[in-house]
């Protein structure tokens, strides 16, 4: 998978995208991965993206021509183009296998007030937030986008079951998870996971990560629902 990543700020990048899974990703082949500067993409001696918005009203707005351009120039005929901003759609695991099964992914993170509108309407396929809350920048979505995607191409984790199994993925929180000691001051791992009775231990996964859903995420236990997934 190519992604490119369109920001204001690319000196953020540097650690978060260097280290872990999307390290080993890249160096093996599985990642392409490339952060651009909004500011390489001015024609002017002050390299300005941003300006005032018209009708008055606080902040500056980044500018549609530098966008515009860079777009245009990284974007090819498999491109989605996400615009991050808190107005988009929330993440979450289903999106990110979504967004995982495509070829080339250009994150434009939004900055300031936001952008001008004419961004949204003639160039993003899609726009994603992270959350209900408000960042100064999209560089933070753009990262959390990245790992939770990069870590469902396959051959990313070693064994792909991992991402299967864990939280979201079926639309439940993942069950409680024991390793050595069996006994450890005093708390025991569960008689049922040191049986070797692979039926049994199934039955308790599930019914585990059901009722941790419904103490720590009711809302997920309703989409079910909702979705006739689950009576």
């Amino acid at each position: 998978m190519k992604i490119d990543v369109l920001t204001l700020f690319p000196g953020m990048f540097s650690g978060p995208l260097d280290d872990s899974i999307i390290k080993r990703a890249r160096a093996e082949g599985l990642l392409d991965l490339a952060v651009h500067n909004l500011r390489d993409y001015t024609h002017d001696r002050h390299r300005t993206v941003d300006d005032k918005p018209f009708g008055g009203g606080p902040g500056m707005l980044l500018k549609p021509e530098p966008i515009f351009e860079a777009v245009e120039h990284l974007a090819r005929d498999q491109t989605r183009v996400i615009l991050l901003s808190p107005a988009g759609r929330t993440l979450n695991q289903a999106i990110a296998r979504e967004l995982a099964r495509q070829e080339h992914l250009l994150l434009v993170c939004g900055s300031y007030e936001g952008v001008d509108e004419r961004v949204r309407e003639a160039l993003a396929d899609d726009e994603l937030s992270i959350g209900d809350y408000v960042l100064t920048n999209g560089a933070l979505p753009a990262m959390v986008i990245i790992e939770a995607v990069t870590r469902l191409l396959p051959g990313v984790l070693g064994d792909d079951q991992s991402s299967h199994d864990e939280s979201f993925s079926g639309g439940l929180l993942e069950y409680p998870q024991y390793t050595r000691p069996a006994e450890f001051r005093g708390l025991e791992v569960p008689e049922v996971l040191l049986s070797g009775n692979h039926a049994e231990i199934a039955k308790w996964r599930a019914h585990q990560a059901k009722k941790r859903t419904r103490e720590q995420r009711p809302d997920l236990l309703e989409q079910k629902r909702r979705d006739g997934l689950m009576e």
